[in-house]
């Protein structure tokens, strides 16, 4: 069993096991390892394995017996006799999830992040002492690094990764660790945007995007939409300056175009924000497009890059039709069904420089396809369930001519081949909430990401309500808050009158002394329910990355306490900052609820040497 710690030194333990009888083999060609040329024995041994899985971007391939019980030692034997083969550069055993039995494949590299108050020569020095190059400085988080260790270092990189987060100034470090990526789809006219006759029937299920046009189409925002490419060349994406700060976030070009067979951007993209203008609209037609092409696996380095890109170049929503795989996501007795995969560090800060900074500090909004098997979601968006005589597929853009999912046939989309009538899904979803995001943005800009979401949440329409089995807050197990209303959710953004603010403020000194626990109150009046919420703390302290910080509120709001700071910043001196929904997505927790009563600062010093007190606490309420 092998492990890997995301989270940092108090973060979650994720267990791997070695599988008894996989085997992944890379090759110096980057073909199939039947592909290429290897002498009779090995060819003979190979013989006894089926490919069940490739990683390209990886160049890897992994092999299981075809033998329903393998002779004993099987694996081993094959490994090492190819790596004897001339053209294979690797051949070794396989991680598991223990619980799904999903392949874990790592790589020889790591995500490593110092503390912020760390010298970048000081940062270098201790990777040198591990051995470890530096392939990549990450701009979206401090003193953060993707590093490669030695060719042929195998599994002890597991080992090695757990020695330097030990290490007293790393903050975060984890080996890359890539699984099998799923395109959320589920494959069976513009109905979702309107009501619709086809072939005699009136399709009555669309979200009023139509409507909701008249104020707002997205004019002035950017979709990003990451996923395996995009028909730059496709007449629904023809428009002036349409396509903006095209990437392909694996092999590190401005080129997104898809490879062969990679169909499914060009369809999301389509979802999200076609022209309109020859046979197909996105739900926000005027919205610039952001392709960023991502065919690496799920959880690699270019995972957390394609999110830094679209954030850092522009991107007010980011749509991501993509997760873990689903297997056969109908069948509950499928082990991957409802599969979850943890979330790495790397990635998991990409997403935090999105949501901090994004949008010139109001967050990207980020939609992700749920998945095909029943997943938890906020909202749904109408796509089809499967079955063909219950709801089409959604009519989208498709690759130009006969590469894409309709080679040219009239019964799947249109005879050119520019278009596919049965996109469908939590892949077609999630770029139609995504542009229902546009529509909002565009009709009130100042809008941060929570306000958005919130605003999302609040416009959708229950559906299904004698078997969606909605709860007392109106959130259904089956559709989330319902399916998303366009003209309702565009009327939400408009600016509203400012809300009255109420500052409760506490200006005492309180020391804050090694290994104990510091306490500030405040007493607020207001019955009004919160809307919004800001806590200011002024804190002086030669080491704030000996602090716990938390706002406790009262106790008849039934909140559990919140966690402002988390040891974060290392040696650094002094915490003056603010914390809101943004910086601190659990203050939402307070909302809709009545504040009177004593709100709470506590600091706690986890450390000796170092002191320090604090000086003013407020809380800014909104009603």
């Amino acid at each position: 069993m092998y492990a890997v710690q995301f989270g940092g030194k108090r973060g979650k333990r994720v267990n791997l096991m070695v599988s008894k009888d996989l085997v992944a083999v890379r090759t110096h060609s980057r073909q199939t390892v039947n592909a290429t040329s290897l002498s009779r024995d090995a060819r003979t041994l190979v013989g006894q394995f089926e490919s069940v899985l490739t990683f390209p971007a990886a160049g890897v391939e992994v092999l299981r017996p075809t033998a329903t019980r393998p002779s004993r030692g099987l694996r081993d034997r094959t490994r090492t006799l190819l790596k004897r083969e001339r053209d294979v550069r690797f051949a070794g055993r396989v991680l598991c999830d223990p619980k799904s039995g999903a392949p874990v494949l790592y790589t020889e590299n790591f995500f490593v992040k110092f503390e912020d108050d760390r010298s970048a020569t000081s940062c270098k020095k201790i990777l040198k002492q591990y051995q470890l190059s530096v392939k990549r400085e990450l701009e979206y988080a401090r003193n953060a690094y993707f590093v490669e260790a030695q060719e042929g270092t195998g599994l002890q990189i597991f080992e090695s990764a757990a020695q330097l987060l030990a290490q007293e100034h790393v903050e975060f470090c984890h080996p890359e660790l890539v699984r099998q990526v799923g395109r959320r789809t589920a494959f069976a006219q513009q109905w979702h945007l309107k009501t619709t006759t086809i072939n005699g029937t009136q399709i009555n299920a669309h979200s009023h995007v139509e409507d909701a046009w008249a104020l707002s189409q997205g004019e002035g925002t950017v979709i990003a939409v990451i996923d395996d490419g995009v028909d730059l060349d496709h007449e629904e994406f023809m428009s002036s300056n349409k396509i903006v700060a095209p990437r392909d976030a694996t092999f590190k070009t401005n080129n997104p175009r898809p490879g062969s067979g990679d169909n499914h951007g060009t369809a999301c993209a389509g979802v999200a924000c076609a022209d309109g203008v020859h046979g197909a609209s996105g739900v926000a037609p005027k919205a610039q497009l952001m392709p960023i092409r991502l065919v690496s696996d799920l959880g690699s380095q270019e995972e957390a890059d394609s999110i830094f890109w679209a954030a850092q170049h522009g991107a007010d929503v980011i749509s991501c039709s993509w997760g873990p795989y689903d297997g056969e996501w109908w069948n509950p007795a499928d082990p991957l069904h409802h599969q979850v995969a943890p979330l790495p560090d790397s990635t998991r800060l990409a997403i935090d420089w999105a949501i901090q900074n994004g949008r010139n500090g109001k967050g990207c909004v980020m939609t992700w396809a749920a998945g095909n098997g029943n997943e938890s979601v906020d909202s749904s968006f109408p796509s089809n369930d499967g079955n063909p005589s219950k709801t089409l597929g959604i009519w989208t853009t498709d690759r130009s001519g006969a590469p894409g999912y309709n080679p040219g046939q009239s019964s799947k989309g249109d005879v050119p081949g520019h278009y596919t009538n049965s996109f469908g899904g939590t892949s077609s979803a999630c770029p139609g909430a995504a542009g229902v995001a546009a529509l909002v943005i565009a009709r009130n800009p100042s809008l941060r990401w929570d306000e958005v979401k919130d605003i999302l949440k609040r416009s959708c329409d229950q559906i299904d309500r004698n078997g969606g089995q909605y709860d007392s807050s109106g959130h259904s197990p089956f559709y989330g808050f319902g399916r998303l209303n366009a003209l309702t959710a565009v009327n939400l953004a408009v600016p509203s009158q400012p809300a009255y603010k109420a500052v409760h403020t506490a200006v005492q000194d309180v020391a804050i002394e090694d290994l104990k626990t510091s306490k500030i109150t405040v007493a607020v009046g207001d019955t009004k329910k919160i809307k919004g919420i800001t806590v200011a703390v002024d804190i002086e302290h030669t080491y704030i990355g000996d602090l716990i910080v938390m706002l406790v509120a009262p106790t008849q709001m039934g909140v559990a306490p919140i966690t402002l700071h988390d040891g974060a910043g290392g040696g650094t001196h002094n915490l003056k900052t603010s914390f809101d929904v943004i910086s601190v997505p659990n203050l939402s927790t307070v909302v809709g609820k009545n504040p009177e009563g004593t709100w709470t600062l506590q600091v706690e010093d986890k450390a000796k040497q170092d002191t320090g007190k604090i000086i003013s606490f407020s809380v800014q309420l909104s009603f």
